[in-house]
């Protein structure tokens, strides 16, 4: 009760959600003695597969004995989880204590909810100078909170896409402006880049960072990673290869970020042996992405049939999440809601060889668009009905045995089927 007083006292101090600028959080973090300036950290930017690739490093990291503080967002079941510290998510008890505390300093000066959890954030991992810190930015890089570091260990972008552009004026919602409000202020350490969806993004993104004295890594040029046969796959690197399982996360998509987490750490030379990767990637905690639900209430409804819960909501997790779902030989149902802003045709258009897609209204989300007029945009594609909640949306399905059941399109809707679940 104490933390959601605190979290609600937070959402008040600043009248926007977002307000793209790095002077707030710079000086309350001056009033905190610059606790970022202390830690040691491996930050991930990108689009997509940023909190997956975080969760691989994580996984790795611990099997090898590391101990790690990471900050994500958005969380999806409990706040808890962007803050974890020596390997465990704070607990409810203290991390009101500490977000109190910076409350306090802050002294009820402007700042977004998401600029005083960060300086939050940072003012509990300089107690840990020796742990490794995993941070993934939020919006954008250039002006996100996360983007007062002086130093860092690396710098990973991940999957670079379309995404947030109601943050970007008409004539600049281009791949060119993502990639550079993503990449152009990166540190000078070391940078790995993932697989892009596109060449022509890869190259903006060699472009963007050419000037960047850092040592940098390409996925293709410098790391790569083939399926082999066996249940295997194979990664490599100038170092030398890796014969590694397949890990315990669903999805080609997965291995890219695998593939690039392997990268980054084989790069700074940590005291990592070949065990700790093979073991470390079949561990990995992944809530909300391609998460296969095996029981509860939820899993009861479809009975025997696969149930998948994936957040993704753009054109790059879409034409992932269709990836894997062709490579499965089942009649495929998608239950969807989204949040407005989104390019909610787009999405849909990447998604081939559906029996059913059913919309749905987030109730929980003011910003969503409503079950009824995603429909509407969806009317050139067959087989699309409206159902106003999730419980209702899978009794109306002729779901039949061995069919598979996906719900996507939005991390607050993976977030709700969880919560009920």
């Amino acid at each position: 009760m104490k933390l959601q007083k605190i979290l609600s006292r937070f959402q008040k101090l600043h009248p926007k959600e977002i307000d793209l600028s790095l002077d707030r959080i710079k000086k309350l973090c001056i009033k905190l003695g610059n606790p970022q300036d202390k830690i040691k950290a491996i930050s991930v930017v990108g689009t997509n597969g940023k909190n997956s690739t975080i969760n691989a490093i994580f996984s790795i990291l611990k099997e090898a004995n590391f101990n790690c503080n990471v900050y994500t967002s958005p969380h999806i079941l409990r706040i808890n989880e962007r803050f974890i510290f020596n390997n465990k998510e704070l607990e409810d008890d203290k991390l009101a204590d500490l977000f109190e505390e910076v409350e306090n300093i802050n002294n009820n000066k402007p700042i977004t909810f998401f600029e005083i959890l960060t300086a939050s954030y940072f003012y509990k991992a300089a107690e840990y100078t020796k742990n490794i810190n995993l941070i993934e930015a939020g919006l954008f890089h250039r002006f996100d909170a996360t983007n007062i570091l002086k130093k860092n260990l690396a710098s990973i972008t991940s999957s670079i896409s379309r995404d947030h552009l109601d943050w970007l004026k008409k004539d600049e919602q281009t791949i060119e402006k993502i990639v550079f409000e993503k990449t152009s202020t990166l540190l000078n350490s070391n940078i790995i880049v993932a697989k892009q969806s596109t060449k022509e993004t890869m190259n903006c993104i060699k472009k963007t960072i050419s000037k960047n004295p850092s040592n940098k890594l390409f996925f293709n040029d410098d790391f790569s990673y083939s399926v082999g046969e066996n249940n295997f796959f194979y990664y490599e690197d100038k170092l030398g290869g890796l014969k590694l399982p397949m890990p315990n996360v669903l999805g080609q998509f997965q291995l890219e970020n695998i593939s690039t987490a392997i990268a980054t750490l084989r790069k700074l030379d940590l005291d990592i042996k070949d065990e700790h990767f093979q073991n470390g990637i079949t561990k990995i905690s992944s809530l909300a992405r391609l998460q296969e639900i095996k029981s509860g209430k939820i899993k009861k409804l479809v009975k025997n049939n696969k149930l998948i819960v994936d957040g993704s909501h753009n054109e790059d997790g879409a034409r992932a999440l269709n990836e894997y779902l062709q490579s499965l030989d089942c009649n495929k149902h998608i239950i969807i809601s989204m949040m407005a802003n989104k390019e909610h045709e787009k999405y849909i258009s990447y998604f081939k060889n559906i029996s059913s897609i059913t919309t749905i209204d987030l109730k929980t989300q003011p910003n969503s668009i409503s079950g009824k007029k995603l429909k509407e945009k969806f009317k050139n594609i067959s087989n699309v009905q409206y159902q106003p909640s999730i419980e209702q949306a899978i009794k109306s399905i002729n779901l039949k045995s061995g069919d598979l059941l996906l719900i996507t399109g939005s991390l607050y809707g993976a977030a709700e089927v969880l919560n009920l679940n």
